[in-house]
């Protein structure tokens, strides 16, 4: 039903364009214009006031409804990654859309679980508008997170360990790792230090198939997201410039403001039915 609703307020909305809209490029501001763009606002205002009415627990549902419509139809479960995790990075990245960190047409999410061992695939690469699992590769932890399994975590300088959260992606750099890509930490207690510390998604040797049939896990790193450097330079360029990164572990004491599921819902009724945050 919510499904309806939203669509409903769409095309509504898109039925106030009037024909007789000046046309691109012309400059003419005419008092005729000037009269439909008043009414076209006022006309915007009145969906807006549509889109309040429908319940909470309705734009909850229609929330829902799409994150479990993209783990099905990307395959997620079968590619290893959990729905809990999941909704975990799907609620993240609409807070990102919500607080305008990301841009509207970045619908890319990656997801990396380090509650799964490392010889495992655990970091993933979903295309939110194309329901599409782009990557899913093998990834590292820090050398002091674990052997196999990453079990602790740290925030502090030096401390060779992975830092869980949300990340904003940053510009990319060549290094002695070759192309890396910065990361900005976004969680105050958790991860704020990765830029100052170095940690930066990057290429490595001893993230491969091959290293884990000979030593039963993967290599560790001083705490970057390293990946296969078969695919680091792909994975790296689609994910640069302003992406949503979430790192899942084993803490359960951790805690975000981008886990704010009530915000998260409201930036996703908005933005579907294409109503801009302010007139």
């Amino acid at each position: 039903m919510i499904r309806a609703v939203l669509t409903s307020l769409t095309l509504a909305l898109l039925s106030f364009t009037s024909p007789n809209a000046p046309k691109a490029g012309i400059s003419t501001f005419t008092s005729h214009a000037f009269k439909e763009r008043v009414a076209l606002k006022e006309n915007v205002h009145a969906v807006a006031s549509k889109t309040a009415a429908v319940t909470f627990a309705e734009k909850q549902m229609a929330f829902d409804d799409y994150a479990l419509e993209v783990y099905n139809d990307a395959s997620l479960k079968k590619a290893g990654l959990s729905f809990d995790v999941f909704q975990k990075a799907f609620v993240g990245y609409h807070n990102f859309r919500q607080q305008e960190l990301i841009d509207p047409a970045n619908t890319i999410l990656t997801v990396i679980d380090f509650s799964k061992p490392s010889r495992e695939k655990r970091l993933w690469i979903v295309d939110l508008q194309t329901k599409k699992l782009l990557y899913n590769t093998l990834v590292a932890h820090g050398r002091n997170t674990g052997q196999d399994k990453a079990t602790k975590f740290s925030n502090k300088p030096n401390s060779y360990m992975s830092s869980i959260g949300f990340y904003l992606t940053d510009k990319t750099y060549f290094g002695k790792h070759g192309l890396s890509l910065r990361l900005n930490g976004m969680d105050a207690k958790y991860n704020s230090n990765a830029m100052a510390r170095a940690i930066v998604v990057h290429g490595a040797d001893y993230v491969s198939e091959a290293f884990v049939k000979q030593y039963g896990r993967l290599g560790r790193s001083l705490g970057c997201p390293a990946v296969p450097e078969e695919v680091s330079k792909e994975v790296i360029n689609l994910i640069k410039d302003n992406s949503c990164l979430y790192i899942n572990g084993s803490d359960n004491s951790y805690t975000s403001n981008f886990l704010n599921t009530a915000s998260a819902v409201e930036a996703f009724a908005m933005e579907a039915v294409n109503l801009p945050q302010q007139i």
